[in-house]
């Protein structure tokens, strides 16, 4: 029987196992759902799960289920909740936790370890998780006392979510989670050596405004930190008002409408000739809320925005500087930076530079041989895209159906892309979706995937057939590893090594045989007719888009060249 006790209010309380105390503690956070995989570690806390206060899914591998918990966060803005045990289902997080630490997602991992007199004996399914993903977290806690957990859960959903967003590791060892203690939650926390600025520097916003009003070619770079803040209505305002375009990184899309004017595209090495060329040319550079990483530099500063002065704005002090020289530094959250700096904006001298830049939009669009004998990969991402609208939600992996998505898709909500950008995981798309799902369940949404990376985590389908998650699987089915054969083709000379997946399994009868309804398609007719029936599909369904295998992503810019030597692709010949 629990023991009643009264905390420092005089308010009635009881004695509760640190299993209680942490399922409470989530609800307290307003957690919906949590993703997980149970093991020996965490037997107590899903002794606690059992009573049925939260919903948790259970996923097939520990590595769906941060996925899961990773699309969850993207597609809502609250964290993720992920649990697994201690060893190796501690270890199956490291790749999804690493995912969400390169995208600033807010996920709070809760793992279980061996009870802590076994802790150092190399005990059964012992791992050091917090010395393991060090590198890899915004902050992690090995909880030593069940009276800190209250503490300690409330730090994390606090770090995760505010400044720049993050995974946080709580392990609890067993021993902690069949401790008892009174429970008291607290209010609020003060975490000292963690205040994150937000509010923007005035000087700061006055150098910008004087820059802008001398700026004839300026442009913005937004990045992924534009979604995160919620800020693209302060965007499409900021840009109106200064009469800035806008170019939008792979993190970036949807934070500013596909559909606007001022947009120009992505940049980069699959980016438009419009985006990668006004980079060349701009004399103010404006990056909001993005990092100014490889894929966008190409690695060459040399080559990059060479005639322009830089404007960072990032809720990261450690961002700005660390890739590109920075003219004009603005730390703070980007939704308040860019509410103050659109109060006084002047328009900025720029109508013949948009002129000029709307004139490539128009005359360099994305292009491909389109085929009527064989089923292009760009036809069928464009034809998802008029099916819906662009009304739905969209999740990749890495590779080329992702970058084909990024071309020619047009998104124009934020949150309606999530993909992993940093660390390019493969199989992280179809469990994202899920979670996606589970998060927005009036929303369409598809996982777009290749056949590579769906069979990485294509297990998971159980899952959505069980729950009967109504998520569309679009597999762009080009029978190999289709960017790793598109580098070999153009940078090894076409010694195609191990890339050959003609041999994966017939993706219809694998949805089936999980209870999930599937289609193939090889041709125009037949990709119509069958999306159409999978989209009125009230369940899960898989669509296996048979595309010619050899077709390649174009615009290209290789590795260590400048973005003004773009590989524009057979079709430009």
């Amino acid at each position: 029987m629990p023991v009643k006790d009264r905390n420092h209010s005089g308010q009635l309380q009881q004695d509760y196992t640190g299993s209680e105390i942490l399922l409470r503690c989530l609800i307290e956070e307003g957690v919906e759902v949590v993703f997980g995989y149970p093991g020996g570690a965490v037997l107590p806390i899903y002794d606690s799960l059992y009573q049925g206060a939260l919903k948790h899914l259970l996923a097939r591998h520990e590595q769906g289920a941060i996925h899961a918990a990773d699309g969850y966060a993207r597609a809502t803005g609250k964290p993720g909740v992920v649990i697994a045990t201690s060893g190796p289902g501690a270890t199956n997080l490291v790749t999804g936790i690493a995912n969400a630490q390169m995208d600033s997602i807010p996920l709070v991992c809760i793992t279980g370890n061996v009870p802590q007199n076994l802790i150092g004996t190399d005990a059964f399914q012992e791992a050091d998780i917090t010395g393991i993903t060090m590198p890899i977290t915004k902050h992690s806690y090995l909880v030593t006392d069940v009276q800190d957990l209250p503490r300690v859960v409330k730090e994390a959903f606090h770090i995760a979510s505010t400044g720049r967003p993050g995974p946080v590791l709580i392990d609890i060892p067993k021993d902690v989670s069949n401790a008892r203690s009174s429970y008291s939650y607290p209010d609020s926390i003060h975490i000292r050596g963690y205040q994150p600025k937000t509010d923007p520097h005035p000087l700061q916003i006055s150098r910008l405004h004087k820059i802008l009003t001398k700026a004839e070619k300026p442009l913005i770079l937004a990045g992924g930190g534009v979604v995160t803040a919620g800020a693209e209505k302060e965007l499409i305002m900021f840009a109106e008002r200064a009469n800035i375009p806008v170019t939008t990184t792979l993190m970036g899309l949807g934070g500013f409408s596909g559909q606007h004017p001022l947009w120009l595209g992505m940049p980069g090495m699959h980016g438009t000739y419009a985006a990668n060329h006004a980079l060349l040319e701009c004399d103010l550079l404006i990056g909001i809320g993005a990092r100014f990483d490889d894929r966008v530099t190409m690695g060459r500063l040399d080559k990059f925005a060479t005639k322009a002065n830089i404007v960072h704005i990032d809720i990261d002090p450690a961002e700005i500087g660390k890739n590109v020289d920075t003219y004009i530094p603005i730390v703070g959250d980007v939704k308040k930076v860019l509410s103050t700096a659109v109060a006084e904006v002047p328009r900025t001298p720029s109508d013949a530079w948009i002129e000029k830049l709307q004139k490539w939009v128009r005359e360099k669009p994305y292009t491909f041989c389109d085929s009527d004998e064989e089923l292009k990969p760009q036809w069928v991402i464009r034809h998802l895209y008029e099916s819906t609208g662009g009304d739905a939600i969209v999740t990749t992996d890495v590779g080329q159906h992702q970058m084909w998505v990024a071309q020619y898709f047009p998104f124009a909500n934020p949150r309606s892309f999530i993909t992993s950008g940093g660390l390019g995981t493969m199989g992280f798309g179809f469990p994202a979706a899920l979670g996606a799902q589970l998060g927005k369940p009036e929303a369409t949404v598809i996982s777009v995937t290749g056949d590579g990376g769906f069979q990485m985590t294509s297990q998971e389908l159980a899952v959505a057939s069980l729950a009967n998650i109504p998520v569309k699987v679009a597999v762009i089915n080009n029978r190999c590893l289709g960017m790793v054969r598109q580098w070999q083709e153009v940078f090894y000379k076409k010694r195609y090594s191990e890339v050959d997946l003609a041999d994966s399994p017939d993706f219809v009868k694998l949805a089936e045989s999980y209870g999930v309804k599937a289609w193939k398609a090889e041709n125009k007719e037949e990709a119509k007719r069958v999306w159409k029936e999978a989209l009125s599909h009230p369940g899960p369904a898989v669509v296996d888009f048979r595309v010619a295998p050899e077709e390649n992503v174009y615009p290209m810019v290789a590795p260590g060249t400048g973005l003004d030597e773009m590989i524009m692709g057979d079709e430009d010949k």
